[in-house]
């Protein structure tokens, strides 16, 4: 049986949570060898080899003035301030506890649904999104030793992410996903280049992590291209909630290959969290359903 578009919309959302948590892992190796400018000039260069390569095979051109979207540099420049500020907080912070604070992510993008593309968000959904931020308070816990500087960070990533994939939803269908995936790919590899300098300087790479670089690179450009399909396939209120999946991925692999376990704070927050957008699915099934089932009709009574 074909899956419905909601459905394939969080199929897609799964794999790029997936390809993120390896790309995730291997910028947390380089990110103590080497400055953020440095790995997203490296890394941007083959991800945006790889995806003009996929471009040409696709044959998904446009025309340029099909570019000229607001919309699709508005994804851009929130895409640039996610990466450099994502990436820098892994090299601060565990990566447990970045990954926690970026479950906030859907709640954040159904109150920028509801705001600016009119979706309908009933009042106890809205009240899951209260409890969900109560969630990254915990998480964060303001004025404690766990509101660092790599926390402040992993939360402004956590809102420009936000911001990405809601004018994601709003760029032009007349340009191809793997064009959106290119433009970004080929400024931020840019925007990377211009920094390397102002956050200390090249460094030589050691071979080891010219293999990170690659890998980091499909996954990077793997990810982002489930993320755009999601989006641009399912509603942003049901599709959004599969990036829970990337704590689980993120957890294990900070487990297995770092070393790092997540505090009972951390946890009891992304507890809670999770708990609230999984709430929000339900809400929403539930919706949909009243909307769809036929209306009730009894016998007609005659007096």
């Amino acid at each position: 049986m074909p899956l419905s578009r909601n459905a394939t919309g969080a199929v897609f959302m799964a794999s790029a949570m997936a390809s993120f948590a390896v790309g995730d892992t291997m910028s947390k190796f380089l990110v103590a060898d080497m400055n953020v400018g440095q790995i997203i000039f490296l890394r941007g260069i083959a991800a945006t080899c790889f995806t003009a390569i996929l471009v040409w095979r696709l044959r998904a051109f446009c025309p340029l003035r099909n570019l000229l979207d607001k919309m699709l540099f508005l994804r851009i420049g929130c895409e640039i301030l996610a990466t450099t500020t994502y990436i820098t907080a892994l090299g601060l912070t565990p990566f447990a506890n970045v990954s926690a604070i970026q479950q906030a992510i859907p709640l954040v993008v159904t109150i920028g649904a509801a705001v600016f593309f009119r979706e309908l968000v009933g009042w106890r959904r809205w009240s899951a999104i209260f409890v969900g931020l109560i969630g990254v308070m915990i998480i964060l816990r303001p004025g404690s030793d766990a509101m660092t500087t790599g926390a402040l960070l992993a939360l402004a990533g956590m809102l420009f992410t936000a911001a990405r994939d809601l004018s994601t939803r709003a760029v032009s269908p007349a340009i191809p996903s793997s064009i959106i995936t290119f433009c970004t790919s080929l400024t931020i590899t840019i925007v990377g280049g211009l920094i390397v300098h102002p956050l200390g300087g090249w460094v030589p790479v050691a071979t080891v992590n010219w293999g990170f670089l690659c890998i980091g690179a499909v996954a990077a450009m793997t990810g982002y291209q489930f993320a755009i399909l999601a989006m641009r396939t399912g509603e942003v209120s049901f599709v959004s909630p599969m990036r829970y999946l990337s704590l689980i991925f993120s957890a294990v692999a900070g487990f297995v290959v770092f070393g790092e376990y997540p505090d009972s704070a951390t946890l009891l927050g992304a507890a809670i969290v999770i708990g609230a957008g999984l709430y929000t699915i339900y809400r929403e099934a539930r919706r949909k359903q009243s909307l769809t089932a036929p209306p009730l009709v009894g016998p007609r009574i005659t007096r």
